[in-house]
């Protein structure tokens, strides 16, 4: 089933669509993997409170969202993006050091062969055991098609394997997109870890009763916009997806930018693991020894969790080499390579700065994995978001390029 809006899908269409899906399926007992908060702007929230209107009492629903490595949702956030209709209590937490059934893995010979020899280590096929231990007639993996850093373009099967997977697949499908190279990856199906992907949906999940709601979505004014909605198993409905968010998703700017600031929203982000996406999402377009500020003003850690706040402490962000080095030296770092990973992934390697202006982090703390720093408040007042408007700007007379939410889109350069 497609659905697409002109330009939007507005809600009865989509609480209609939804209907028919459903009740074609008949669901006794599902089980829906949404994304976590910092898809805030998916909609997947949205179309989830749907499901539970539509279904009523009728069925038993189990909600999972597909953290991989990020926190759990609090209580607000839970109530915020479910629009009050999944209580927080009832959220299943997935666990991805200790929740995780290895149920196959994808052959050293095909991971050389898609890797074009970049890696040649077999890799494990870990997923949540609540997905086989519990009688599930429909599992439904909702989340929003969008260019990516480590797949190329986010969701579908990546919502299983990374989002609902275990340490082994995160760690190994993280430093295959880093040694594959960023550029070569970002807003492009086929990628060596989507074929990853894709040889472990065709090979491990055939038995599960599995299908994908996938959304291509913008932000504005606050406000969540879905262009389409993609629902089924086939792949053909994720690659319709994929052109449907190159279309939207992916911005290509006549000239390279000399100055960019990306605001990140204090509700979404509140680590540098997630807010380096102001790094990754910009860097194609970004000029060699150009300036990159980013007002993070709820950003307050590095890591997600514990142990990846305090490698992340440890080393820094020193660049691509620097860390292939330190992985082939650090047995702590090689045990961890989804750090690793994102260790080059919030780099810009030289080309261009990057100051991160806080509130909560110190100067010392930011300076010491090796990014610039400012005051979140003084540069807020002179770069103020609320003033602002995405794309070109000039501010005291300098000529800057703003981002209001990288996460919904992939910024390059018409010269590359």
């Amino acid at each position: 089933m497609i659905i697409r809006g002109n330009p939007r899908v507005c809600d009865d269409v989509l609480y209609a669509s939804l209907s028919a899906f459903l009740e074609e399926k008949k669901p006794k007992k599902l089980l829906i993997l949404p994304p976590d908060y910092t898809r805030l702007y998916s909609g997947a929230g949205k179309i989830t409170a749907m499901i539970y209107d539509i279904l009523g009492d009728g069925c038993d629903i189990d909600v999972m969202p597909a953290l991989g490595t990020h926190r759990p949702m609090s209580e607000e956030e839970c109530y915020a993006f479910f629009e009050g209709r999944v209580k927080h209590g009832d959220l299943i937490v997935h666990r991805w050091r200790d929740d995780v059934v290895k149920i196959g893995e994808v052959p050293a010979e095909f991971v050389s062969e898609v890797s074009e020899g970049l890696v040649n280590e077999a890799i494990d096929v870990e997923v949540n055991k609540i997905l086989f231990d519990n009688d599930y007639d429909l599992i439904l993996s909702i989340g929003q098609v969008v260019p990516h850093e480590v797949v190329g373009m986010a969701n579908y099967s990546k919502n299983i394997f990374v989002g609902c997977g275990g340490a082994s697949m995160i760690n190994a499908s993280h430093m295959l997109g880093a040694f594959y190279g960023l550029e070569r990856i970002m807003g492009k199906d086929f990628s060596p870890v989507r074929r990853v992907f894709d040889y472990a949906e065709e090979h491990f999940l055939k038995p599960l009763p599995i299908q994908y709601i996938l959304t291509v979505t913008t932000g504005s004014d606050d406000e969540t916009v879905i262009h389409g909605v993609y629902i089924g198993r086939d792949r053909r409905f994720f690659e319709e997806a994929v052109s449907d968010s190159r279309r939207e998703n992916l911005i290509k700017l006549p000239e390279k930018i000399k100055k960019a600031v990306v605001y990140l929203d204090p509700r979404e982000f509140k680590s540098t693991w997630l807010g380096n996406k102001a790094i990754y999402r910009t860097r194609m377009a970004m000029a060699d020894g150009g300036e990159l500020v980013i007002l993070a003003p709820g950003v307050e850690r590095f890591g997600e969790d514990a142990e990846n706040d305090r490698l992340i402490r440890k080393y820094g962000y020193p660049g691509r080499e620097s860390v292939l080095r330190l992985v082939e030296t650090c047995r702590d770092l090689r045990e961890n390579l989804s750090v690793a990973a994102h260790l080059i992934h919030g780099s810009s390697d030289g080309r261009f700065s990057v100051t991160y202006c806080t509130k909560a982090l110190s100067e010392d703390e930011v300076r010491g994995v090796h990014y610039g720093w400012a005051d979140y408040d003084t540069a807020a007042e002179k770069y103020n978001p609320e003033k602002l408007k995405d794309g070109f700007n000039t501010v005291d007379g300098e000529k800057i390029f703003y981002i209001s939410n990288p996460a919904l889109g992939l910024w390059t350069s018409e010269r590359d």
